[in-house]
């Protein structure tokens, strides 16, 4: 049972990996807190969903260019200072939510603006602070600190919405962008003592955007492991993402008790929380793409149990299973690109995987919607699992190099 916990020898053995953890999951709560702040005010401003809805449009358009560029970034320059400085004009941006809030200015021009420079900022440091693992870690211990970096984000995820809420109900809107603006203080905290990181690169490395760019791609392709593992996650999420099927089935068993619908969300979130904390046989096993098949593949499987089951209790536990093999998925996935890949190439395929884990979600709650609105929200939940488990099993089938991966990690 001790192995199976979370492996916390990286906060230990490394200050420098403890200060960015800390950062790091500080500025996660605090994002997610300001997320539902921007919601709520977007709402309080429009009283419209399509407006509501636009916010995600403006994170995900800057965090798909600017991820892009970032990872070009990451192999070009320092690595510590790219991220210092993205970090403080994101904390610049929170501050301005802060004055918007504070002042009542009740523009949502100016929100919009203000949400679209600090997208901007984190998204072009993205690439880099996932680099710095790998710099700061011994290669056993890397899939370790993935993996804690990844339970503070699910820690995040279910205690920074419950947060925001309290924050807005009893100090307004100024109270939970303060909240943002003080995690993003020690975010930059966390970054701002760590050493030098330049890429290891070699002397006729390409220096041209464009030849960066078309050697990252290539990089990707033709490298099975990663490859591989990007397809795995896009099956998983784009032919699998429920959330978008969440409100429809809780109304047609429900009744659409909003209490129900919250509960969908809190089991994903508890089951990734508790696969964290039982991180550490994950980070164990050497055979990482392995991991992440069978995990993507229970997660598909899971998903499409949801789209067939009548009990709230049933339907919770299936939700709680998906949420717990997403992280494992997450994990394994992860630790295997940042071991698979080269120093001088992190930042590039960094920014791919960002991209992947982020854009591959959004895509497939769209699809959900429409397949939900084609056939019914069961047979798109059902659906859904039953093709993403097929693209798993198709990739398990053709990529010999992914089943086989094997990560030199530390088995105690």
């Amino acid at each position: 049972m001790r192995g199976a916990l979370a492996d916390v020898r990286p906060l230990r053995e490394s200050p420098d990996y403890r200060r960015l953890w800390i950062g790091t999951s500080a500025q996660g709560f605090g994002r997610q807190v300001a997320s539902v702040a921007a919601l709520y005010q977007v709402w309080e401003l429009t009283g419209s969903p399509v407006w509501v809805g636009a916010v995600g449009l403006v994170h995900a358009v800057p965090m798909v260019a600017m991820t892009l560029v970032g990872g070009v970034l990451a192999d070009l320059t320092d690595r510590r200072r790219l991220v210092v400085w993205t970090t403080s004009s994101a904390w610049v941006a929170s501050v301005g939510l802060v004055l918007q809030a504070l002042l009542d200015a009740g523009s949502l021009a100016l929100l919009f603006a203000i949400l679209v420079v600090q997208t901007t900022a984190t998204s072009l440091g993205a690439p880099a602070r996932r680099t710095l693992i790998p710099r700061l870690l011994p290669t056993a211990r890397v899939p370790a600190g993935i993996a804690l970096m990844h339970l503070s984000f699910q820690a995040s995820m279910l205690l920074g919405p419950a947060v925001a809420g309290v924050a807005i109900a009893e100090g307004g809107l100024t109270s939970a962008y303060l909240i943002e603006a003080l995690a993003f203080a020690i975010s930059l905290y966390g970054v701002a003592r760590l050493p030098q990181m330049r890429p290891e690169r070699t002397a006729d490395a390409p220096t041209s955007g464009l030849r960066l760019v078309r050697e990252g791609i290539g990089f990707v392709a033709r490298t099975r492991v990663v490859a591989g593992s990007f397809w795995t996650d896009l099956s998983a999420t784009v032919l699998a993402m429920p959330m978008a099927l969440f409100p429809a089935i809780n109304e047609e068993r429900f009744g659409g008790d909003p209490r129900t619908l919250g509960l969908f969300l809190s089991a994903v979130a508890v089951g990734g929380l508790v696969a964290g904390l039982l991180s550490g046989w994950v980070v164990r096993q050497q055979r990482l793409g392995l991991v992440q098949l069978w995990a993507a593949g229970v997660w598909c499987a899971a998903l499409a149990g949801v789209g067939v089951v009548g009990s709230l209790a049933v339907l919770l536990t299936l939700l709680a299973v998906a949420g717990a093999a997403d992280t494992v998925s997450v994990v394994s996935r992860a630790s295997m690109i940042q071991i698979a890949t080269p120093d001088a190439m992190r930042g590039r395929v960094s920014s791919v995987e960002q991209v992947v884990g982020v854009a591959g979600p959004e895509v497939g709650n769209f699809r959900a919607g429409v397949m939900g609105s084609a056939f019914t929200p069961a047979v798109a939940m059902t659906g859904g699992g039953l093709l993403a488990l097929a693209g798993v099993v198709a990739v398990a089938l053709v990529n010999q190099p992914l089943r086989r991966f094997r990560a030199a990690v530390d088995g105690r």
